[in-house]
């Protein structure tokens, strides 16, 4: 009767554990989600903004075409990335045109002084920012679900019920160059 009592508990420790531990795995994966939707959101609405700031543009700078049609171009590239990172590579690269447009604003006087086009600029200026918070909030998620994913004893039956390592959204190459600065 003894070893029956002992062998139930193991078994029921052992339940237990593997219960808790699968709970925390898929609390971790939901917040994952829940971060990546919040980098959605936060690039659906730059991505909604960036229409505005072209028309803006257009009426001042007519010679820039190229470079409007570069951003309109990216702008479509990242609405349609599905993956973590399509969306990485899509948000950087529309980051990139945007810098590239904000730079050429500065040959048009007119246009940095329009107000439709400084509303925009902090805009999008304060959606880069939340941007940022979220990626940085993701890649905490992701690092907290990866690591558990990592350590013993969760390693061992997180990956035999089918949990993978999640994707970091991550920067280029080229953001993660030197600024350099030349005075």
């Amino acid at each position: 009767m003894g070893i029956g009592l002992v062998i139930i508990a193991i078994v029921a420790f052992v339940a237990l554990f593997l219960w808790a531990s699968y709970n925390s795995l898929i609390t971790a994966k939901v917040r994952i989600d829940e971060a990546f939707s919040q980098i959605d959101v936060q690039l659906k609405r730059r991505s909604d903004l960036i229409p505005n700031l072209v028309e803006t543009v257009k009426g001042y700078a007519k010679h820039e075409k190229e470079l409007l049609e570069h951003i309109t171009k990216a702008r479509t590239a990242l609405m349609e990335a599905g993956s973590v990172s399509e969306k990485a590579k899509a948000n950087n690269e529309l980051g990139e045109t945007l810098k590239s447009l904000f730079a050429v604003s500065e040959n048009y006087p007119t246009l940095k002084a329009n107000e439709n086009f400084l509303s925009l600029q902090e805009e999008l200026s304060d959606t880069e920012n939340k941007i940022a918070y979220a990626r940085q909030f993701y890649n905490s998620m992701v690092m907290d679900f990866n690591t558990k994913l990592a350590v013993f004893p969760t390693m061992m039956f997180g990956q035999m019920l089918g949990f993978k390592s999640a994707q970091f959204f991550a920067a280029t190459e080229e953001e993660k160059k030197s600024v350099l600065v030349k005075f």
